[in-house]
């Protein structure tokens, strides 16, 4: 269940302007007496920022990754420390970095928050410094790249065709297509299941067709909320008991996974199909787009390692 009542998007230069500026107003220029020619700088046109917004959208917190490979302007509201955000914020903007293929980030920490990046993983190097007149060290972690999968015999590339829906009827012709050019497997990332969605027959039929088809099949699903499901009795809920070891579901535990905003279904042609917001129906993709595929890939890896088997499933014995 999610607790906390925020989620973390991507921000833009200069469009999010205002949000990114309101926060690391409040927090480093009002709060810690930081002068504005110390906090503002060339850096934020080109670097990538999130965001932690509330329910009610207002921005709560701010980070951002810079061509030097760093994470900097951390900043959380007051009112908002302790719930988990700045962890949140951390784990997305880390695993972007892996993503990108870095082999490490750094971050120039306050001396009060090295502990909070150190349960991170980050190291701390060097003497301390100061920084606008505030105690600093330099701070690392080591990024493990993803693992390459072992080269498959050639085989003819799938035609490019974009997929778009705005409707839930264009939504599952889109996943349908999806589902009918994998080979052997797909990638989901839902919320919980998406009743109305995947428990359609046409969808279902496709997901069975796939899950039975034979040595190498493999179906990977992480769900945000899975009690909705169990508790409705989501129609897919059968054809994963009778197939436990080909599809496989998993739990994201930690704040960020849990409060990622997004759904996304990838095959395993290129083809990926996603959802901004994961409770409507509006989606782009395309039935061949490596490069994009396999960046969500990645995020989905990184977040089914540190998620954990749906417990709740084990009555049904999965």
């Amino acid at each position: 269940m999610i607790a906390a009542g925020f989620h973390i998007v991507p921000a833009h230069w200069p469009t999010d302007a205002a949000a990114l500026r309101g926060v690391r107003d409040a927090v480093f220029i009002r709060e810690q007496q930081i002068s504005a020619e110390d906090e503002w700088d060339d850096l934020d046109a080109v670097s990538r920022h999130v965001l932690a917004l509330a329910l009610d959208g207002n921005a709560i917190g701010c980070a951002r990754l810079t061509p030097q490979r760093r994470i900097g302007r951390m900043a959380v509201l007051a009112e908002w420390r302790g719930r988990g955000v700045g962890m949140a914020l951390l784990t997305h903007l880390t695993a972007e970095a892996r993503a990108l293929g870095w082999p490490e980030v750094q971050l120039s920490a306050q001396q009060h928050a090295i502990d909070f990046y150190a349960r991170a993983g980050f190291i701390a190097y060097g003497d301390t410094y100061l920084d606008a007149n505030i105690p600093h060290r330099m701070m690392r972690l080591a990024l493990e790249p993803f693992a390459v999968p072992a080269p498959r015999a050639l085989q003819p590339a799938p035609p490019a065709e974009p997929l778009q829906a705005d409707n839930l009827a264009t939504l599952a012709a889109a996943m349908l297509r999806l589902l009918h050019d994998a080979r052997h497997g797909i990638t989901l990332y839902t919320r919980d299941l998406d009743p109305g969605l995947l428990d359609q027959a046409p969808i279902l039929e496709a997901l069975r067709t796939l899950a039975v088809r034979g040595r190498g099949a493999q179906l990977r699903l992480l769900v945000q909320q899975p009690d909705a499901a169990l508790r409705d009795g989501h129609l897919m809920l059968p054809l994963i008991q009778r197939l436990p070891s080909v599809i496989q579901l998993r739990q994201p535990v930690e704040d960020a996974d849990l409060h990622y905003p997004s759904a996304f279904l990838l095959n395993d042609r290129g083809g990926y199909l996603l959802r901004a917001l994961a409770s409507r129906h509006e989606a782009m993709g395309n039935t061949f787009a490596p490069g994009r595929a396999a960046q969500l890939t990645a995020y989905f890896d990184q977040v089914w390692a540190r998620s954990q088997p749906l417990r709740e499933l084990q009555p049904l014995q999965l």
